[in-house]
C-alpha cells in the first residue's frame, strides 16, 4: 500500500448559497458562454432558476439542456455536446444528479477535442484538453464532482464507463440548500449508493491505499450517522451537508481505490429496467456483504469500529458481523422496494443478468471475493 497515485478535484467550495456565486468562478475561467447540463426534474422543481438568474445578471450567457436522462444513454450525450458546440460553450456546469454530472463532463471533454464515445469507453483512452468544467450535486450520493468517472449506457442497454484523469472537473461546489427538497426515497437510495462507494473502496482489492481508506472511513461514519434523518427530515441543511460531505469523501475514495461487486451486479438492473443507480446498489448491497464477508472479516471489522462506538474493542469476527448487520437494517428501513420482485425485476430475467454482470470485469477484480458466473445467479436469487 506504499505506493499509489491519488488523483481528485482540485478546488472545493463547501459553503450554503455558494451556488449562487457562480459568477466568481465564470470569472476566474473568463467564461461568459456557459452550458448547463441538468434534467428536466432539476430544472422543473426550480433548484436552478436562481443561480441561473445571478449568472445572467453579469452579462453571463446560459443555455440550459435538460434532457439528460438517468443512466443517459449514449444519444443523449452526444446531442449535449452537438449543443454545446452550437452555443460556442466555454465553459461546462453540470447541475443535479450522477447522470447530470456524468453527462456534463463528457460534454466539457468532447465539445473541445472531438472523439468517438465508443472509441473512449475503457480506462485512459480519451484524449483532451477539455473545457472548464464545475460540477453542482443536488443530491448526496453519486460522488461525481470528485471522479474521472462517466457512466453512459449504451444502445444493447450496457453501462459503460469513460476513465481518465481528464473528466475531474476543475471545480466542486457543495451546497446543502440546493438538496433540501429531495424526496425521501431519492435522499435514501443516494445516501445508500454513497455508502456503498466507502464500502466498496475500503474493501477493493486493487490500489487500495492510506488515503482511500481514510476518506472512506469519514465517509462512512458521516454517511451511516446522517442517512436517517435527512430521509425523516429533509429540511435538515447541517445534516444534509453531512451527506453531501460523505458522498464527496466516498466519490475521492472510490475513484482512486475503485469499486466492486455491488456495482457490477447493479449495472444490469439499471441497463435493463432502468431502475435508479442507488435503488440497484442498495438491492444488491445486503447480499453481496454477507457474501464476502468470510473474505473481508478484517476490513468489515475495520469499518465496524469506525461507525459503531459499542464494537471499539471487539475481535475482527464480531466487528464485521456488527457491521454487516447494521448496514443491512439501516437500508431494509429505508423507503423503497426492498427485493427485486418489489422492484418489478421478473424473476427469469436473473440468468441474462447475471451474464451481464459477467462482462463488468473492471469491477470484479476488485471484489475480495472472487465471483463466477453460479455465485451471480445465486447472488440475484438471494436478493429476489
Amino acid at each position: 500500500m506504499s505506493s499509489f497515485v491519488f488523483q481528485t478535484t482540485p478546488k472545493i467550495i463547501c459553503a450554503q448559497g455558494a451556488a449562487l456565486r457562480l459568477d466568481e468562478l465564470a470569472g476566474s475561467f473568463r467564461a461568459k458562454k456557459i452550458f448547463l447540463v441538468t434534467d428536466q426534474g432539476v430544472l422543473n422543481a426550480g433548484i436552478a432558476a436562481e443561480p441561473i438568474a445571478e449568472l445572467q445578471r453579469f452579462d453571463i450567457q446560459v443555455t440550459v439542456f435538460s434532457d439528460v436522462q438517468a443512466d443517459p444513454p449514449e444519444g443523449v450525450v452526444l446531442r449535449a455536446v452537438d449543443a454545446a458546440r452550437a452555443a460556442g460553450a466555454d465553459m461546462v456546469i453540470g447541475f443535479g444528479g450522477g447522470s447530470s454530472m456524468d453527462t456534463a463532463k463528457l460534454v466539457a471533454l468532447l465539445a473541445c477535442t472531438p472523439q468517438s464515445l465508443g472509441d473512449i469507453y475503457g480506462i485512459g483512452l480519451a484524449t483532451g484538453p477539455r473545457l472548464p468544467l464545475v460540477q453542482i450535486p443536488t443530491t448526496a450520493g453519486t460522488g461525481s464532482e470528485v471522479t474521472p468517472i462517466s457512466i453512459v449506457t449504451t444502445p444493447t442497454s450496457e453501462k459503460k464507463g469513460v476513465v481518465s484523469p481528464l473528466l475531474l472537473p476543475d471545480v466542486a461546489v457543495l451546497d446543502s440548500l440546493l438538496t433540501l427538497g429531495v424526496p425521501p426515497a431519492v435522499t435514501a437510495m443516494t445516501g445508500v449508493d454513497a455508502m456503498v462507494h466507502a464500502i466498496e473502496s475500503f474493501t477493493s482489492r486493487h490500489k487500495k491505499n492510506l488515503i482511500s481508506d481514510a476518506l472512506a472511513i469519514k465517509a462512512l461514519q458521516l454517511l451511516y450517522a446522517n442517512l436517517r434523518e435527512v430521509v425523516e427530515n429533509g429540511s435538515n441543511p447541517d445534516a444534509r451537508e453531512n451527506m453531501l460531505l460523505g458522498s464527496m469523501l466516498a466519490g475521492m475514495a472510490f475513484a482512486n481505490a475503485p469499486v466492486a461487486a455491488v456495482h457490477a451486479l447493479a449495472y444490469p438492473l439499471g441497463g435493463h429496467y432502468h431502475l435508479p443507480h442507488g435503488l440497484s446498489n442498495s438491492l444488491m448491497l445486503n447480499v453481496i456483504l454477507r457474501f464476502n464477508l468470510p473474505f473481508a472479516t478484517a476490513a468489515y471489522a475495520a469499518l465496524g469500529r469506525a461507525v459503531l462506538p459499542t464494537e471499539a474493542t471487539s475481535p475482527d469476527a464480531q466487528a464485521a458481523e456488527s457491521f454487516v448487520r447494521a448496514i443491512s437494517e439501516l437500508v431494509s428501513a429505508m423507503p423503497y422496494a426492498q427485493s427485486l420482485n418489489a422492484a418489478g425485476v421478473p424473476r427469469d430475467a436473473i440468468p441474462l443478468l447475471a451474464n451481464d454482470a459477467m462482462n463488468q470485469q473492471r469491477l470484479l477484480v476488485n471484489n475480495p471475493r472472487d465471483i463466477a458466473l453460479d455465485d451471480a445467479i445465486r447472488l440475484y436469487e438471494a436478493a429476489f
